[in-house]
C-alpha cells in the first residue's frame, strides 16, 4: 500500500443495517466479505463488490455484542460471536440460504456459557475450522472446540465441568513491574499469529501485554479450581508504564503484524505502541526493574561509545553531502522553534526526519545535536509522555558522548518535571563540573535546591501536622471526584510520584458500589470536560451474595493452587520488551474496545480510533502521522483494512460501518466535510488525555459500574 493510495483515502460508502453502536467489524480470508456485531445484538453480513447488507442476524445475545468472526475454512458459513451475556454463540449461515434480509431467526449451532463476565474479544486460527478462542473479563481465556460438543452448562451451575479454560489469569494481574502478580487480569483483547499459530497475544486490565505459546501450556482445565498463572514466552509494556502502579492503566488491544514479527498494543489514556516480538539486533531490547530505575539515575560512563564516523562506504559521497546539507537545514528549523518557543510540533517532526532518515551518514555531533533538540522541544511540547521521550533522547546522546553538557541539562529539566529532583540534582552537577563558567548550568543548580527545599519543607509540615489525605471541607458533601479521582498534572509528575496509602491496598477481597445520581437544575455534564456535575451518595461494603460471578468460583475465592509454596520464594520481576516506536494525536479514553491495526498486506501503517470521531493513519517506521479522516459524529472504535485492496472499514458510536477507499483527486492529510486544522486536533486530543482524571478504586470495583451500563459505546 503506497502513501500516495493511503493518503488518498476518502469516505465512500456508509453501510446502514445496524440500530446500536457498532462495535465489531471482520473481513473474511478473501475479502469478498465484511461481518459486523452491534449493540442491537444482530451480526450483519455485508457484501464487499455491492457494498449491500447480505444478512441480518437476531443472535440472541441478552447484551451488546463486542466481537465477532467468521470460522476459517467453513466457505463463510460459520460465524461466531461474544457479548455482554457473556456467551459466545455458533451460527451456520447455510440455514439462511433462500431467505432475505428480513428472515433471519436461526439457532445457534453451538452456545456456550462458561464465562462470567463480558467476553470481549474473540481469536481464530488460519486454517483451523474447528477451534475458537475467547477472551473474557473474568480473567479466562477459553478454547471451544467444536468437535467436542455444541454447547455448555452456564457458568456456575452445579453440572459445569466445562474444561475450556486454556489461561487461567484470574491471579495474573500486575500493579507494576516490580510486583507479583495476584488480581484478576480482566481480559479486554487476544490475537492469533497468522503466521505461527501457536503464538497467543493477550491484554487486559494492566499494562503488560503477555506472549504464550499453546505447545508449553498446561492441558485445558476447569474454572472449578483458581490456577497459578502459567509462564509466558514475553511481557511487552514500555519501559515508562511499566511502573506506573496505576489500577485504571489498560489495554484495549493488541494484534500481531501481518508477518508475525510485531506486535502493536493500544492503551486507555495513553497512545499505541509498537514492539518486536523478538528483540534482537538494536531495534528492540528487553529491559528488567533495575533498568528501570538506571534510566533516570546518573552514573559515569565512560566516554565515546559511538563517537566515530558513521558515513557508510555504500552511499556516494556527493549522495551522503546532499543528505547532510538536508539534514542541517532541517535541525536549522528545529533550533529556531526552539528558540522562538513556537511550531514545537514540527520542530520535533524535523528532528524525527533527520533521525529516522538515513541514520548511515549523520556525524556523531549532528546526532547529538539532534536528539538533545528533539528532547528540549519534548520538553516544551509536553504532551502526554514527551517527557518520557526526553529522557530516551538524552540517554542516547551521552551513550554517543559523556563529556557533552546538553544531554545532561536536559536530562536534569526532564527529571525535574517528574518531580525527581534529587536525581535531577545530579545531572545538573555534573553539567556544572563540565562548564563551571556557565550561568545558565548554575541557575538550573539552584532552582533544584529550592525546589528540593521546598518538598522536604512540605513533606515536614505533614508529618508534624499529621495532614490527612484530603482536607476538610466543612459541610459540604464530597464529591464522585473527591472519592473517586486525582487529578493527573500537566506534567507526568503525579504518575511517578510517590502511592497513596490507598493504591498500596491489596483489595483482595470483592466489593461492590452501590450509587445514585440525581441531575437537576443547573446541574447537567460539562461536555468538554467530560465531567459529570451532580450529587451522588457512595456506599462500598464487602460482596455478601451469591451471583453468578462467584458461584462458578466457590472453591477458588482463595490463593491459587501451589501458592503456599510460592510464597516462600521471593518473586523475581520478568524482563519486558520496550517499545520500538509510539502513535500520537488521537484519544483513547472513553471506551475500552479502541482499536489499534495495521494497514497493507505488510503492515506498513498503523490505524486507531479517537474518541473525537476521527481516525488516525501513521507511518509505521517513523510515527509519523500521515493522514486523519472523520469517521463518526463522536467516537471510531473499529478500524479495519481490506486484506488485499487499498480499502478501509470504520466503525465506532454511529449506526453506521464507513467505507473509505482512495478515490480523492489529491493526496491530502485531512479528509473530511470539514477544513480541520490537523495540529489543533491532536492538541485537543492530546489535552483530553492529560487531563483524564486518574481511577485510584480498583479495577474490579470499576467493572461493577460498568456492569450496569447499557452500552459499551456509551462509556465516558
Amino acid at each position: 500500500m503506497h502513501s500516495s493510495l493511503v493518503q488518498r483515502l476518502s469516505h465512500e460508502k456508509a453501510l446502514e443495517g445496524h440500530q446500536g453502536c457498532v462495535n465489531a467489524i471482520a473481513w473474511n480470508s478473501s475479502g469478498s466479505l465484511l461481518i459486523s456485531g452491534s449493540d442491537d445484538t444482530r451480526i450483519n453480513i455485508w457484501s464487499y463488490s455491492g457494498r449491500k447488507l447480505l444478512h441480518s442476524i437476531d443472535t440472541g445475545h441478552s447484551a451488546n455484542i463486542f466481537c465477532t468472526k467468521f470460522v476459517p475454512e467453513t466457505s463463510d458459513e460459520l460465524v461466531v460471536s461474544g457479548a455482554g451475556d457473556a456467551e459466545v454463540r455458533l451460527f451456520n449461515l447455510s440455514q439462511l440460504d433462500g431467505k432475505g434480509t428480513e428472515e433471519n431467526a436461526i439457532l445457534p449451532s453451538a452456545l456456550f456459557q462458561c464465562h462470567t463476565r463480558r467476553v470481549k474479544k474473540l481469536a481464530v486460527e488460519v486454517g483451523n475450522p474447528n477451534v475458537v478462542w475467547s477472551a473474557s473479563e473474568d480473567g479466562t481465556l477459553r478454547q471451544h472446540d467444536f468437535r467436542e460438543g455444541n454447547s455448555c452448562p452456564p457458568a456456575g451451575s452445579p453440572q459445569q465441568e466445562c474444561r475450556s479454560v486454556l489461561l487461567d489469569l484470574r491471579s495474573g494481574s500486575k500493579k507494576s513491574l516490580t510486583d507479583p502478580p495476584k488480581g484478576v487480569l480482566a481480559l479486554k483483547s487476544c490475537d492469533i499469529s497468522s503466521t505461527r499459530p501457536h503464538l497467543i497475544l493477550v491484554g487486559g486490565s494492566d499494562a503488560f501485554a503477555r506472549l504464550y505459546d499453546r505447545r508449553m501450556l498446561p492441558p485445558l482445565t476447569s474454572c472449578r479450581k483458581k490456577m497459578a498463572s502459567p509462564p509466558c514466552v514475553n511481557y511487552f509494556c514500555p519501559m515508562h508504564l511499566s511502573d506506573r502502579g496505576r489500577s485504571s492503566l489498560h489495554l484495549t488491544h493488541v494484534t500481531f503484524s501481518p508477518n508475525g514479527e510485531e506486535v502493536l498494543l493500544s492503551y486507555s489514556g495513553e497512545h499505541v505502541y509498537l514492539m518486536n516480538v523478538n528483540p534482537v539486533g538494536g531495534n528492540a531490547m528487553k529491559y528488567t526493574a533495575a533498568d528501570v530505575s538506571k534510566l533516570t539515575t546518573f552514573t559515569p560512563w565512560p566516554n565515546g561509545v559511538e563517537m566515530r564516523p558513521t558515513v557508510s562506504k555504500n552511499y556516494p559521497p556527493h549522495l551522503a553531502a546532499s543528505w547532510l546539507e538536508k539534514f542541517r537545514i532541517l535541525m536549522q528549523f528545529a533550533e529556531a522553534s526552539l528558540r522562538e518557543g513556537t511550531n514545537y510540533y514540527h520542530g520535533i517532526e524535523a528532528c524525527n526526519e533527520v533521525l529516522d532518515g538515513h541514520g548511515q551518514v549523520i556525524e556523531p555531533a549532528l546526532r547529538i545535536e539532534c536528539l538533545c533538540t528533539r528532547a528540549a522541544l519534548l520538553l516544551k511540547r509536553k504532551w502526554k509522555n514527551d517527557v518520557h521521550m526526553a529522557i530516551r533522547d538524552c540517554q542516547s546522546a551521552r551513550m554517543i558522548d559523556t563529556s557533552s553538557v546538553r544531554p545532561l541539562y536536559y536530562m536534569s529539566e526532564a527529571l525535574s518535571q517528574l518531580g525527581k529532583h534529587k536525581e535531577a540534582l545530579d545531572f545538573a552537577l555534573s553539567a556544572q563540573c563540565l562548564s563551571p563558567s556557565d550561568p545558565k548550568l548554575e541557575e538550573r543548580v539552584q532552582d533544584i535546591k529550592q525546589r528540593l527545599a521546598a518538598a522536604e519543607a512540605e513533606k515536614n509540615n505533614k508529618v508534624t501536622n499529621g495532614a490527612p489525605r484530603y482536607e476538610p471541607r466543612g459541610a459540604r458533601v464530597l464529591s464522585l471526584g473527591d472519592i473517586l479521582f486525582r487529578s493527573e498534572a500537566n506534567s507526568d509528575a503525579s504518575q511517578d510520584g510517590p502511592r497513596s496509602e490507598r493504591e498500596e491496598s491489596d483489595y483482595d477481597e470483592e466489593m461492590e458500589v452501590d450509587f445514585e445520581t440525581s441531575i437537576s437544575g443547573d446541574e447537567g455534564r460539562d461536555v468538554e470536560s467530560n465531567v459529570l456535575h451532580g450529587s451522588l451518595n457512595l456506599r462500598i461494603h464487602r460482596r455478601g451474595d451469591s451471583s453468578r460471578e462467584t458461584a462458578s468460583t466457590n472453591d477458588s475465592c482463595g490463593s491459587p493452587s501451589s501458592s503456599s509454596q510460592n510464597d516462600k520464594i521471593p518473586y523475581q520481576p520478568e524482563a519486558v520488551i520496550d517499545m520500538k516506536q509510539r502513535y500520537v494525536g488521537h484519544c483513547n479514553v472513553g471506551t475500552d474496545i479502541k482499536q489499534a491495526s495495521f494497514l497493507g498486506q505488510r503492515g506498513e501503517y498503523v490505524a486507531s480510533g479517537s474518541d473525537d470521531g476521527r481516525w488516525f493513519i501513521w507511518e509505521k517506521r517513523t510515527g509519523r502521522l500521515i493522514k486523519m479522516l472523520l469517521g463518526d459524529e463522536a467516537v471510531v472504535n473499529c478500524v479495519q483494512c481490506h486484506p488485499f485492496d487499498c480499502v478501509v472499514a470504520t466503525s465506532g458510536i454511529d449506526n453506521t460501518i464507513k467505507i473509505w477507499t482512495p478515490n480523492a483527486p489529491a493526496p491530502s492529510i485531512f479528509a473530511g466535510p470539514e477544513t480541520a486544522n490537523v495540529l489543533d486536533a491532536m492538541e485537543n486530543n492530546e489535552r483530553r488525555l492529560m487531563n483524564n482524571r486518574e481511577i485510584i478504586l480498583p479495577f474490579e470495583i470499576l467493572e461493577r459500574f460498568r456492569m450496569h451500563e447499557s452500552a459499551e459505546c456509551a462509556q465516558s
